[in-house]
C-alpha cells in the first residue's frame, strides 16, 4: 500500500484514540526498515562505514582517548527481523558506538551535591520527546562538576535513559555541552559517519523499544545495562541515506503535528457543542426540556466521541431527575406529605422504643437546603433518618476464637460502583452466626460507600439478591426504605448519585488531602427530596429509558473505536509488511477490512 493510499484512510482511522501516536510509531518503523526513503546506489555502503568505524575506534584507543574494549560482536544479516535494503548492513550497537559510558554511581552524586542555579544534571526524567529538558532541582555547582568531569556531555553525544521507559534518548547540542550525565543515564558516543539524529530515531523506534523493554531487568522498574544495549543488532543504512531519513522523519512528524492539532480543534468544537447542549438540557424546565432533549438526542452520534461525554450525559439525566425536571408533575398524584407521614409511622413501628431518633420533616422554608434548588411544591423533603433505616456493616478483625461462626460472602467498597454492583470478585468473611441475620442483605437495599478517594465517596447501588446470604462490610452503609413500594430504592439511589447528593456528601464529609468519608450522623442528616410515589415511578422509568440509550451509545462508541483500531492496525500492517488483511478503500467504516 502506498503512502497516498494510507493517507486516504486517515478520516476513517483518525477516530481511533491511538491513531496519531500509532502513526508516529509507524513513521519510525518505516524509517529503521529502509521503507521511508528510496535507496541511492551511489551512496557509500554501510559495510564501508563499519570498516571506517573500526579504524577510528582503534586509533582513538591507541591514543588513549577511549577506554579499551573487547572486540565488538559482529552481527549477522539473519539477526535482523526484516530484509535489509541495498547498501544496508546488519550491525550490533557495539560495532557502531565509539564509546558507551554509564553515569556516575549514586555514591558519587548525593542530594547534598545539588545546588540551585548550577549546571543541569540529566537523568531519565530530563529526556522528553527527544529533547533534554533540565530540572531545576537537579543542578550541581562547579566543584561537583569538575569532580565528575568524566561524565560531562559533549556535542553530538546521545544521552539515553537506562531506567523506566526504555528508548528515551536525545542528542546533545551545543547548548547542552558541559552538562552532567546523571546516575540513571547512559552516554553514547558516535563516530563522525553516523548521524546522531538518525541514531535517536533508531533507538526510539518500536523495534528497538520492544527489544530493550523485553531485555531490561527489574521487577518494579526496568533497568538497562551496557551488555544488553551492546548486544542489540540493527540495520545500518549508508551515511547519506541516514540524513535523508532524518529529513523525512521531521517532515512526517510535522504532518502528524498538523493532524493532531486539527483533531484537537475538532474535538474541542465537539466538546463545546456537547457542553452547551448539556448546559441547556440541565437548566431546562419541564416545558422546555423536551425541545432541548430532542435536539441533543438527535445529534448524539456526531457529538459523542469519548466515553467521558456519555458519563456527563448520565450525570445530567440524574440531576434532571432529582430536580423534578425530567417528567411533569401530575396534580392527580397522591400527596407527598401524606407519603412522608406513612413512612415515618412505618419506621416508628420498626424502631419500637427508639422514637426519639426520628426527626421532624424540614419546614417549607427549608425546601432549598440542597444547593438552593427549588423543588416542586408537590414534593416533600425529609432527611434520610426519618424515612429509612441505616446501618453499617460487619467489621473485620474481631477475635472469633470462642464464637460459633459461619463463612459467608460479603460486599466490599470495590463491589459498589455508582449506579451498579460489580460482582465479578466476591470474597468471603467469617462472622459470628448470631450476626449473620443482622447484616444480611435484602432485595431493594440501597448500598452506599462510606468513602476513600473522592470517587468512592457516596457511591450508591441497589441490591437485587444476586448472591444468597450476602452481607456487607462496615465501610458500606445499608439504607432500607421504610416502605420500599412507596419510597422506591431506585429513587434513593438516583438522589445519592446525582450532583445534588454528591455535593452534600462532599460538603459534609471529613476530608484529608486525597481522601473523604461520611459518617453515620452525616448520612442520616442528609436532606432527601421525596416526590409522590407515582411520580417516582415515572422518573425511574424515564431514567431507565435514557440510561439504556446511554448504554447503547457507549456500546456503539466502543464498536466504532474498536473497528477504527482494527482498520488502523490493518492499514499500517499492510503498509509496513505488505501482508495482513486486505483493505477495501471504498467500503464503509465497518466493512473496510477483508479477510
Amino acid at each position: 500500500m502506498s503512502t497516498h493510499a494510507l493517507l486516504s484512510h486517515f478520516d476513517r482511522i483518525s477516530d481511533a484514540p491511538t491513531a496519531i501516536p500509532r502513526f508516529r510509531q509507524f513513521i519510525l518503523d518505516l524509517a529503521v526498515r529502509g521503507k521511508l526513503v528510496d535507496q541511492d546506489p551511489n551512496d557509500e555502503p554501510a559495510s564501508t562505514l563499519l570498516k571506517r568505524i573500526a579504524s577510528e575506534k582503534q586509533r582513538l584507543a591507541e591514543e588513549g582517548k577511549i577506554r579499551y574494549r573487547q572486540s565488538p560482536r559482529l552481527a549477522r544479516a539473519d539477526e535482523v527481523t526484516f530484509r535489509l535494503k541495498p547498501g544496508w548492513r546488519a550491525a550490533s550497537i557495539s560495532e557502531i558506538l565509539i564509546d558507551l559510558q554509564t553515569g556516575p554511581f549514586g555514591s558519587s552524586l548525593h542530594q547534598s551535591d545539588y545546588e540551585k542555579g548550577g549546571i543541569p544534571v540529566i537523568n531519565p526524567a530530563s529526556i522528553k520527546n527527544g529533547r533534554l529538558v533540565p530540572i531545576d532541582a537537579m543542578r550541581v555547582g562547579t566543584v561537583t562538576l569538575e569532580r565528575l568531569a568524566a561524565f560531562k556531555l559533549r556535542e553530538r553525544d546521545i544521552v539515553m535513559g537506562r531506567r523506566g521507559e526504555m528508548g528515551r534518548c536525545a542528542v546533545v547540542t551545543e547548548k547542552e555541552t558541559g552538562w552532567l550525565c546523571g546516575t540513571g543515564s547512559l552516554i553514547l558516543r558516535l563516530p563522525e559517519c553516523v548521524s546522531p539524529p538518525f541514531f535517536v530515531t533508531l533507538i526510539g523506534s518500536p523495534l528497538v523499544r520492544e527489544y530493550l523493554g523485553g531485555s531490561a531487568v527489574g521487577a518494579t522498574m526496568q533497568n538497562l545495562n551496557q551488555s544488553i544495549l551492546m548486544g542489540l543488532v540493527v540495520g545500518l543504512p549508508p551515511f547519506a541515506e541516514q540524513h535523508r531519513i532524518v529529513t523525512k522523519v521531521k517532515e512526517l512528524m510535522a504532518l502528524c503535528d498538523q493532524f493532531e492539532e486539527a483533531r484537537n480543534e475538532r474535538e474541542a468544537g465537539r466538546d463545546r457543542l456537547a457542553s452547551s447542549c448539556l448546559h441547556h438540557l440541565g437548566n431546562a424546565n419541564a416545558d422546555t426540556l423536551r425541545e432541548h432533549a430532542s435536539f441533543y438526542l438527535s445529534h448524539l452520534p456526531s457529538l459523542t466521541t469519548r466515553h467521558e461525554q456519555i458519563k456527563q450525559l448520565r450525570q445530567t439525566v440524574l440531576d434532571l431527575a432529582v430536580g423534578g425536571r425530567l417528567v411533569r408533575q401530575d396534580h392527580r398524584d397522591d400527596s407527598a406529605s401524606e407519603l412522608l407521614a406513612r413512612l415515618q409511622r412505618a419506621l416508628l413501628v420498626e424502631r419500637q422504643n427508639e422514637s426519639s431518633r426520628i426527626r421532624k420533616p424540614l419546614a417549607s422554608s427549608k425546601r432549598d437546603v440542597l444547593n438552593g434548588i427549588a423543588f416542586p411544591f408537590s414534593w416533600a423533603i425529609a432527611d434520610f433518618d426519618s424515612v429509612s433505616a441505616i446501618v453499617s456493616g460487619v467489621a473485620k478483625g474481631k477475635d472469633l476464637r470462642s464464637l460459633k461462626t459461619a463463612l459467608v460472602p460479603y460486599l466490599r467498597v470495590a463491589n459498589v460502583q455508582r449506579g451498579y454492583l460489580d460482582l465479578s470478585v466476591i470474597k468471603e468473611i467469617e462472622v459470628p452466626v448470631d450476626e449473620v441475620q443482622r447484616y444480611q442483605l435484602r432485595r431493594g437495599d440501597v448500598l452506599m460507600t462510606e468513602g476513600g478517594d473522592w470517587d468512592k465517596l457516596g457511591r450508591a447501588a441497589i441490591w437485587s439478591e444476586e448472591i444468597p446470604g450476602c452481607i456487607h462490610q462496615n465501610h458500606i452503609y445499608r439504607i432500607r426504605s421504610a416502605i420500599k413500594d412507596e419510597l422506591l430504592p431506585s429513587w434513593i439511589a438516583l438522589f445519592a448519585n446525582s450532583s445534588l447528593g454528591r455535593s452534600y456528601f462532599e460538603a459534609a464529609s471529613k476530608q484529608t488531602t486525597n481522601l473523604a468519608s461520611i459518617n453515620m450522623t452525616q448520612l442520616r442528616s442528609c436532606p432527601l427530596p421525596i416526590p409522590p410515589t407515582s411520580e417516582q415511578r415515572r422518573v425511574v422509568a424515564r431514567v431507565d429509558e435514557l440510561m439504556a440509550l446511554c448504554d447503547g451509545l457507549a456500546a456503539q462508541l466502543h464498536d466504532t473505536q474498536l473497528k477504527s483500531r482494527q482498520l488502523l492496525e490493518a492499514v499500517l500492517d499492510q503498509a509496513l509488511n505488505g501482508s495482513g488483511a486486505k483493505i477495501d478503500e471504498h467500503a464503509d467504516h465497518g466493512q473496510a477490512i477483508k479477510a
